[in-house]
């Protein structure tokens, strides 16, 4: 047994309490796979980050993510919270602005601005791409989406790190109200092999252009209160319709109020089109972990 550096952090958040919870167990040199689940169905947070040294050149860190369930390829806010907590520790600086995360997902680049509480951290994103686009009344939607009253654009499915069903619904006043059935989100999930319905409308009048919110039918059924992967791939739909909010490829999007949070992720769509998810953190535990 060993004594390791731990943190419970508070990602896409500008107080505690806001976002979404992340643990990041650092020194996690001589961790096996068993151990790393079991540490991670032991925190109970939706996902759980391990900080190795580099293996690939170029690389800050190499990084491992799992949910209580399983390992995780890529997810937006335990990236950006583990890049938080690498800083924080003194374990990477960043080069001309960036560091570089090597994972399952391959090296991924991460945007460092500002120090201290301001200090904002935002992940280029995996390519996502639009794997189908259908209607509402498709028979496998139909329970799912039961009496919402949608937007615009139709239902699409998107892959990236994570698959998700994207919906767009009439107004934020109907997105906020919206009760899912969670019967009907984990059926679609799990007969698409997807995580479940991202559900968003725009916003008038605002701090932020989107409102959104991700209903998580893949194994266990919760509301996400903050995912950057899943706006990511939210992104990349909407910049494949010519449909940003505004035209503006920078833009704010609020998510989690109805779970009690308040977080606040920023997106910005390069010129090559790649999508970068980012927002601050916050440390709300800091101390050591033995096992």
């Amino acid at each position: 047994m060993s004594s390791r550096h731990f943190l419970q952090l508070d990602v896409f958040s500008p107080h505690p309490g806001a976002g979404n919870p992340l643990a990041v167990v650092l020194d996690a040199e001589g961790l096996d796979e068993a151990a790393m689940q079991a540490i991670a169905r032991w925190t109970r947070l939706p996902e759980t980050t391990f900080v190795f040294a580099p293996e690939v050149a170029g690389a800050s860190y190499r990084i491992r993510m799992f949910s209580p369930q399983k390992e995780v390829p890529f997810a937006g806010h335990p990236s950006v919270g583990t890049a938080h907590a690498v800083l924080d520790a003194g374990l990477a600086a960043p080069v001309d602005g960036l560091l570089v995360q090597d994972g399952i997902a391959g090296a991924l680049p991460l945007r460092v601005d500002g120090d201290g509480a301001a200090r904002t951290i935002a992940i280029r994103t995996p390519r996502a791409s639009v794997a189908e686009v259908t209607e509402a009344t498709d028979p496998r939607l139909q329970a799912a989406l039961q009496g919402w009253a949608l937007g615009a654009l139709p239902p699409a499915r998107m892959a990236g790190g994570r698959s998700w069903w994207v919906v767009e619904l009439r107004d934020e006043a109907t997105l906020r109200a919206l009760r899912p059935d969670w019967d009907a989100i984990a059926a679609l999930a799990e007969s698409t092999d997807s995580m479940g319905v991202f559900a968003y409308a725009r916003s008038q009048g605002q701090a932020w252009d989107l409102a959104v919110r991700a209903f998580v039918g893949n194994g266990r059924r919760f509301e996400d209160a903050a995912s950057g992967a899943a706006n990511a791939v939210l992104a990349a739909w909407l910049d494949s319709r010519d449909a940003l909010p505004g035209g503006a490829r920078d833009y704010v999007v609020s998510q989690g109020r109805e779970v009690g949070h308040d977080a606040r992720l920023s997106l910005h769509i390069d010129a090559a089109g790649d999508v970068w998810s980012g927002g601050q953190v916050q440390t709300v535990i800091r101390g050591t972990l033995d096992w």
